[in-house]
């Protein structure tokens, strides 16, 4: 199953990786001839936010150019080699302040080729201390550079940045369009649907499950988990253990995708002589981020499957069913959100089959 544009050469085919999010990709590319200094894309992880960011600084970088041009531009930004689009990526739990002193620095210097340059700033929720150092550069920046910047909300850090841009939301896409668009690429109806309800509206996530042949066993594993439950301490890790093993063998198809990434990166930096130094580095940074983002997805998802199982009971009027229910979300919840912060992800999942209420 193919799940990218083979050769892309035209702004059309950077949009196609941009799923459910029709009244974003129509405000941005209505922008591009009227572009203006900032944009704010705010909307869950994998809702297509930096794919309509790419999309966007290519369209924009393509202006005036003819066709040879335009494809060689789309040829750039689809293999993350462009010269005149910077992602900043954070290098540890956010956007520091000596990165941030960076991008002051060289949103000021004039683009490396054309008359334009894009900086695109990725999580940017997470920013702290290094917010009102770009404030000066987002809110005026020189006319040749244009500034993207991504979030998953709006705290207080950034509150002043986002006034200073055009914002735009986007939402977790709809699982209707995410098995259209998996069964397009060639997966089986079936498949795509699973992996459609089971991604949490990410196209990204969506597209990784989809060619998981142990998608159906696994989802039935932490379906089945709590009718396997005894009580006992021992009985919690050998469960949990079975299905911390499933969760990481989901990580093998993202593993070879990384890797094509880099060999295509390192193609098109040999070929085009552009690559900037510590590209590579950073995206091999990004790579290990979304190893452990898919991660921790998988786990909330596992877990959420892991509730259907009482859900079932209440269905079913069991005595105590919703009891039980209820204690099994509210577990599940407080430990879906702990995964965020604790990487010790055995720890916490033994931790929760022990607090699960009984079903065997």
């Amino acid at each position: 199953m193919s799940s990218v544009v083979a050769t892309p050469t035209t702004p059309e085919d950077l949009w196609s990786d941009v799923v459910g999010q029709p009244e974003l990709v129509g405000a941005l590319r209505s922008a591009v001839d009227s572009a203006v200094h900032a944009y704010l894309l705010v909307g869950p992880d994998g809702s297509g936010k930096r794919a309509a960011a790419m999309a966007f600084a290519g369209e924009l970088l393509s202006r005036g150019l003819d066709d040879e041009g335009t494809a060689r531009a789309v040829r750039l930004v689809a293999a993350g080699a462009h010269p005149c689009i910077d992602v900043v990526e954070r290098d540890g739990a956010a956007i520091n302040v000596e990165q941030a002193r960076d991008v002051v620095r060289r949103a000021a210097l004039s683009p490396p080729e054309g008359d334009l340059q894009v900086f695109v700033l990725d999580e940017f929720h997470l920013v702290r201390e290094a917010a009102p150092i770009l404030l000066k550069s987002i809110e005026e920046p020189p006319a040749s550079t244009v500034f993207i910047v991504l979030a998953e909300d709006v705290p207080d850090e950034l509150a002043t940045i986002a006034s200073r841009c055009v914002r735009l939301r986007t939402s977790a896409v709809p699982s209707a369009a995410l098995q259209e668009r998996l069964v397009a690429e060639g997966a089986a109806p079936e498949v795509a649907a699973l992996a459609a309800t089971s991604s949490g509206g990410s196209l990204r996530r969506a597209r990784l499950l989809v060619g998981d042949p142990e998608l159906v066993a696994r989802r039935d594993l932490w379906r089945a988990a709590p009718t396997r439950l005894d009580g006992s301490g021992s009985r919690a890790c050998a469960v949990a253990d079975e299905l911390m093993a499933g969760t990481d063998a989901v990580l093998a198809p993202l593993a070879e995708r990384h890797e094509a990434e880099l060999e295509a990166f390192d193609e098109v930096a040999e070929r085009t002589g552009v690559a900037r130094k510590g590209e590579r580095t950073r995206l091999e940074a990004r790579q290990k981020r979304e190893a452990r983002r898919v991660r921790v997805d998988e786990l909330r998802s596992g877990m959420a499957t892991l509730v259907e199982a009482y859900r079932d009971q209440v269905v079913d009027g069991r005595d105590g069913a919703v009891e039980r229910f209820s204690g099994a979300a509210e577990a599940v919840q407080q430990v879906g959100d702990a995964l965020q912060f604790n990487p010790n992800e055995a720890l916490q999942l033994r931790a929760l089959l022990l607090r699960l209420p009984l079903l065997g």
